[in-house]
């Protein structure tokens, strides 16, 4: 799911190095968490539920950073229990709240639609910002907000044949609250020296202890089904598909992220992190054989000019917010 300008956010700007390099990452990045659509939805119609693919997506991905985790945290140790409540707030508001949400929509949706839809969430900021801050908005922010609401009217199609099911866009718009939160939630830098790493680390460790009581107690139905996925007209052992989920859509985008953020900038990374979109809706084109409708399309192309204009207006207003 849509995760890399958050994790851009966690890291500071520690030095300058080639620009190159970092582009390919930032978009090596980009294109790994937009494979999480199409490999989620691989998994929903074989019978999983949404909760059961984030889980072990968040666990697998905690045990692959927990090497870089525990290396980051030597001689830190001290630091960890007076931040458990942020990392408990990073694995709620940061990975459960964003991504089974967006697990959910993309069970009603076609994968773009629900990445769209869930892109929303930066507008969400900027308006939080306005609300925190008592600053209004600047004109370039304003200019975003309209272009992506406008986008979000094409993307929906109420009048054409396109028109998602609404139980999804519900699903989808909380995706966009999720990611909100993420980015809140990711931006608060009380993490007393933390490093960037192992709050993503322990973070995704407690998202997936809160799931998997979530499961234990039967509130939310961790259903697992061991029949083959199809990818791109394959067939495929299941165990793959989490695997792909863990390892490239999680821990390695997470890792290549916060590579692209080092050496561009979280900036200019977070701008290059909106490929994701065009990535995840080609992945979903390849492997799943889905493609929005053509004003859905349209809807895209200003709901993405719409978060670019947001985030470059957020970055004049508020050089610091959690969008810059």
């Amino acid at each position: 799911m849509p995760i890399v300008m958050g994790i851009m956010i966690l890291t500071p700007v520690t030095r300058r190095l080639r620009p190159d390099l970092g582009l390919v990452a930032a978009l090596a990045s980009a294109a790994a968490f937009g494979t999480s659509g199409p490999f989620s939805k691989a998994l929903l119609v074989t019978g999983w539920t949404p909760a059961a693919v984030v889980l072990l997506r968040v666990a697998g991905a905690a045990l692959v950073l927990a090497g870089p985790a525990v290396v980051a945290m030597r001689g830190r140790w001290r630091l960890l229990r007076p931040n458990l409540p942020t990392v408990g707030t990073f694995g709620l508001a940061a990975v459960v709240l964003p991504q089974v949400a967006f697990v959910n929509a993309v069970s009603y949706l076609p994968v773009g639609v629900a990445l769209l839809l869930e892109y929303l969430g930066i507008v969400l900021v900027a308006l939080w910002t306005w609300l925190r801050t008592g600053i209004a908005p600047s004109r370039t922010t304003w200019l975003g907000m309209v272009l992506a609401v406008g986008g979000l009217c094409c993307v929906l199609d109420l009048a054409g044949r396109s028109a998602p099911a609404p139980i999804g866009v519900l699903w989808g718009l909380l995706a966009a609250v999720g990611l909100a939160s993420y980015f809140v939630t990711a931006a608060n830098d009380d993490s007393g020296g933390l490093p960037p790493v192992a709050l993503v680390t322990f973070g995704l460790g407690s998202g997936a202890a809160m799931l998997a009581g979530l499961g234990l107690t039967g509130l939310v139905p961790v259903v697992i089904s061991t029949a083959p996925v199809t990818i791109g007209a394959t067939p495929l052992p299941a165990w793959l598909a989490v695997a792909e989920l863990a390892v490239v859509a999680a821990a390695l985008a997470y890792v290549l992220g916060t590579v692209a953020a080092r050496r561009l900038g979280a900036g200019l990374a977070s701008f290059v992190g909106l490929t994701e979109v065009l990535f995840a809706v080609l992945f979903a084109w390849l492997l799943l054989g889905e493609l929005p409708a053509p004003v859905q399309l349209a809807g895209g192309v200003l709901i993405v000019a719409g978060v670019v204009a947001v985030e470059r207006g957020q970055h004049e207003r508020h050089p610091t917010s959690p969008t810059s």
